[in-house]
């Protein structure tokens, strides 16, 4: 137990001061270390592991949808870059540029690129010829640059890992129910495979990605009432076809624009694991992504037989297809425990000489310590069980948080009033301005976060203007 308090001690309680200890969970976790370039980190094992669970299982997802992988280049000229002025504005504080190669000036600076729209619609107004080229439905998994001035691990960094889709359409309805569908896809790894509830909705024009013409988001709140815009899919309708050329001819033999998308998620969703279903030992990893589902430990490993029947009950989980690690190094058992709470392990079995005698194992919950007996024998068959049910407890708790600090405004005030003790989504109506949207974060400090498909009715005006309204909305302090 000694060990366990030397260990947790070394993380600031969530309760005193939350980004330390998320600071300490990343770095205790053996998640991140710092790079020499500010701003930039690096993927130590653990957190590649669990961030190729999540890209194994989105790329399936895509791939169930007909889409294809592309790699494109990491350098964007600048002249490409400016063909469409809305995105381009939007990006032009973050981009970061090389001006020379080798010790030759170049004749014109390269963009490293911080997204690659740009970089796609090239290439298709090249290959897209004819109607019956399209649809043409490319996802790329990348690291971008975007020149952040302050950072944070997952969250927000100058360099960061994502998977970013880019698809264009012969129809306007084509684009949009694609745009749609991959919004979907997205809600649905998150509540299914990372246990974060999600809010699907709207961003205003104020918040929507530069160059498009609608941007829709998937909202997710940690555990301390923050929002974390946790997805984004955007359609851009012909906009940038309009300004790179990108034309094909459709069935009546007539020279038309593509319609076009993008969508993408990144290592965010790692921060977003932590953050939701972390406590003060560590983190809470759901069992679908977990790099480890299990670990086995021997418990007086020195006595004879220990390490053998650990051995064989690590084998056997291991042909169940269970995600299996086990610890036969000389670290006492106490300093185990508290290293695999330390990095999420959704479950930890524990084998000693009595449990030997009775046949039997104690397998402990991550999520609740919860124990339970089980015979060898019944293994395979009870540890998905508990796998399951740590998924699901995990899912049940964030939603709970999310509905224990969702909160009803009705007037400015009550905004001001609920952010005095409170940190969570606000809802309220709006009447549509921008002037309203502003007026709400320069006096709350709350941006909008997005106009949920699931709308209720909570009042018949504005509570900013008194303007008749037009939509709900949720606002939030956001990460």
């Amino acid at each position: 137990m000694a060990d366990k308090k030397k260990l947790v001690s070394e993380i600031t309680s969530m309760d005193v001061d939350f980004a330390q200890w998320y600071t300490d969970i990343v770095k205790k976790a053996e998640m991140i270390d710092y790079s020499s370039v500010k701003g930039c980190v690096i993927m130590r094992p653990y957190a590649q592991a669990l961030w190729e669970n999540i890209q194994k299982t989105l790329d399936g997802m895509f791939k169930e949808t007909g889409h294809e992988n592309v790699a494109m280049p990491l350098f964007i000229p600048e002249s490409l870059l400016l063909k469409e002025a809305d995105h381009v504005e939007g990006f032009a504080p973050e981009c970061a540029w090389v001006t020379h190669g080798g010790s030759e000036k170049l004749e014109e600076r390269l963009c490293v690129r911080p997204t690659s729209e740009t970089l796609f619609c090239e290439h298709y107004a090249k290959i897209v010829r004819s109607w019956r080229d399209l649809p043409k439905l490319y996802n790329q998994w990348c690291s971008v640059v975007r020149w952040e001035k302050t950072t944070r691990p997952f969250l927000r960094s100058r360099e960061f890992w994502w998977q970013e889709g880019h698809t264009v359409h012969a129809t306007e309805e084509e684009a949009r129910e694609e745009t749609m569908r991959m919004l979907g896809i997205y809600a649905t790894f998150c509540e299914d495979y990372l246990a974060i509830p999600v809010l699907k909705g709207q961003k205003t024009d104020k918040e929507r990605f530069a160059g498009a013409e609608d941007t829709y988001t998937i909202e997710a709140m940690m555990h301390d009432g923050k929002a974390l815009q946790s997805g984004t899919s955007h359609y851009f309708g012909d906009g940038f076809a309009r300004a790179f050329n990108m034309q094909f001819t459709d069935k009546n033999n007539t020279l038309q624009y593509m319609y076009q998308t993008s969508w993408g998620v990144s290592t965010r969703l790692i921060g977003a694991i932590i953050m939701t279903h972390g406590d003060n030992e560590g983190l809470v990893l759901p069992p679908k992504i977990a790099p480890f589902q299990l670990v086995v430990i021997p418990v007086a490993a020195h006595k004879p037989g220990v390490i053998d029947k650990a051995t064989e009950l690590y084998e056997m989980l291991k042909q169940a297809g269970i995600r299996t690690k086990i610890d036969v190094t000389d670290n006492s058992p106490g300093w185990k425990f508290a290293e695999y709470e330390m990095k999420g392990f959704p479950l930890r079995l524990e084998v000693g000489p009595r449990d030997i005698e009775n046949g039997q194992c104690v397998l402990v919950r991550r999520d609740n310590r919860e124990k339970t007996v089980v015979k060898f024998e019944d293994l395979t068959t009870v540890v998905p069980k508990l796998l399951d049910e740590v998924q699901q407890a995990l899912f049940d708790k964030a939603l709970k948080n999310r509905e224990e600090h969702t909160y009803v405004a009705h007037s400015l005030e009550d905004m001001k009033n609920i952010l005095k003790e409170h940190t969570g989504f606000v809802k309220s109506m709006w009447c549509g301005d921008l002037a309203c949207e502003e007026k709400v974060k320069e006096e709350t400090g709350m941006p909008s976060r997005c106009m949920p498909f699931e709308q209720e009715h909570l009042d018949d005006v504005c509570p900013i203007c008194g303007k008749p309204a037009k939509k709900m909305i949720v606002w939030g302090i956001a990460y």
